[in-house]
């Protein structure tokens, strides 16, 4: 059980860690610090415990299921380099007038294809990037439009993993839920009150539609790429490292029909991806990119792109090499996660504002709540774990045991929460996983994308403040 005895001081290595992350503009550094920190309030030394650490926080299937898909994606673009076909879409689509607001609303668009947290920035960006970079919109701006579509659009369609984790959570709590069933229903009738992602969705619509101006740290950006042409910003550190100028000089004077190389291994990510959704209820990623990957290494072989075996080699290390700040970001991301767990961050929010709900207050607190945990943590699923529990027994005592609109209200306002901190908090695997699609340096990408969320999560207090 987390140690409930650290009271304040359980945030203090996530403290340490936003305010290194916002003076230095290193995630690997502040992150390291954080963990750091936390090992030393856990009692243990330096090295032994960042050891033990970092072993029973990332010696486990999430995290080694993560590493592929981040490894998988980095070799997938290596090939698509390989094959010279991303250059040549992009010159394609700049070629037919392609505009910067047609590239950013298909980037939003298809985050209502690609219906998963971790395969839809991951897909998106290395099919968009090229064409972003060409319509020249700066890395931070395209991080943002996945970031945003992505956890916001899994937590509104119900017949997901989102769906099943949140109902099993809802059926757990009893009162008149009988079953998971029962808890879906009411998690599909808490979706028209879940305002936080449908907000942002729409905020981002307008945004990409220049409906919106944009503001804060997201406007300088916009001047600088429009100013200097400069897409990352000076000293900036991308998550993934590519040169557009190699991409695109690669597929100079190719057919086009050999875009058919990028189209065909995305097919078989949405299709696998689709098809095993239906089957079995989870999306297969890893099985899905290793398909595409293999499908891909098969080509071109077959074309003779590969003059021997060291190549494949060669592109299989360059993909790797490629993603390395990523995966350091996310491991160091799930040690932060587990040190905070431990001093019993979450348990703190929560004893510091559950001693005084009301039917008028609890929509509100609960949202708040859940919102810090999962910005605190990381973490959305486990932001609902620790407050599902909580608010929703408080919930069916005002309700007399009945579902009815505060039952749906609160479990909206977890789910809205959660989603805040998921594709806010610079410590959250869905954040960085943006950042890679976007090839964003990830403290940009967060310092860029935060007053927008806190906009989004500012107006969905409001309206519950309001109901």
């Amino acid at each position: 059980m987390p140690d409930a005895g650290w009271g304040a001081l359980s945030l203090l290595p996530l403290a340490a860690t936003l305010v290194l992350a916002f003076v230095t503009r290193s995630a690997l550094i502040a992150m390291l610090a954080g963990t750091f920190v936390g090992t030393l309030m856990l009692g243990s030394a330096p090295g032994s415990g960042l050891n033990q650490l970092f072993q029973s926080s990332l010696g486990n299937g999430d995290f080694i299921w993560i590493c592929q898909i981040v490894i998988l994606i980095g070799i997938l673009f290596e090939l698509f380099k390989r094959a010279g076909v991303l250059g040549a879409l992009a010159r394609r689509f700049a070629g037919r007038g392609g505009h910067r607001r047609g590239v950013e609303l298909s980037a939003w668009g298809m985050g209502f294809v690609i219906v998963d947290d971790y395969f839809s920035p991951l897909l998106t960006g290395a099919v968009i990037r090229p064409m972003s970079d060409r319509a020249g919109i700066p890395r931070e701006k395209l991080a943002f439009i996945l970031d945003s579509t992505t956890a916001s659009v899994c937590i509104l369609v119900p017949f997901t993993a989102w769906g099943a984790y949140l109902a099993s959570l809802i059926a757990a709590q009893g009162a008149d839920v009988a079953s998971v069933e029962a808890g879906l229903g009411i998690f599909i009738g808490a979706i028209k009150y879940n305002f936080y992602p449908i907000l942002m969705l729409v905020f981002t619509l307008l945004i990409c539609a220049g409906l919106v101006p944009d503001f804060g740290p997201m406007r300088k950006a916009e001047k600088r790429a429009a100013s200097t042409g400069a897409l990352l910003r000076p000293g900036a550190k991308p998550l993934v490292s590519d040169d557009g100028d190699d991409v695109l000089a690669a597929s100079a004077g190719r057919d086009a029909s050999h875009t058919l190389e990028l189209l065909i291994p995305i097919l078989l990510l949405v299709g696998i991806g689709a098809w095993s959704l239906i089957q079995t209820g989870s999306v297969k990623i890893v099985e899905a990119f290793m398909l595409a990957v293999a499908w891909l290494f098969a080509v071109l072989g077959v074309r003779g792109s590969f003059r021997s075996i060291d190549e494949v080699a060669d592109v299989i290390v360059a993909g790797t090499r490629s993603v390395m700040a990523a995966l350091l970001i996310v491991a160091l991301a799930y040690a932060l996660n587990a040190v905070t767990g431990e001093l019993g961050a979450g348990r703190f929010i929560i004893d510091q504002f559950t001693s005084d709900l009301t039917p008028n207050s609890l929509v509100l607190i609960t949202f708040l709540l859940t919102a810090a945990i999962s910005f605190s943590t990381g973490t959305s699923w486990g932001a609902f774990a620790m407050m599902m529990p909580v608010a929703l027994p408080v919930a069916f005592e005002f309700s007399s045991g009945e579902t009815g609109p505060l039952i749906y209200q609160t479990v909206a306002a977890i789910a809205g929460g959660g989603i805040f901190g998921d594709h806010s908090s610079p410590v959250s695997d869905t954040t960085v996983l943006s950042s890679v699609g976007a090839g964003s340096d990830h403290i940009d990408h967060v310092v860029t994308q935060l007053p927008y969320a806190l906009a989004m999560a500012a107006l969905t207090a409001g309206i519950y403040a309001w109901m």
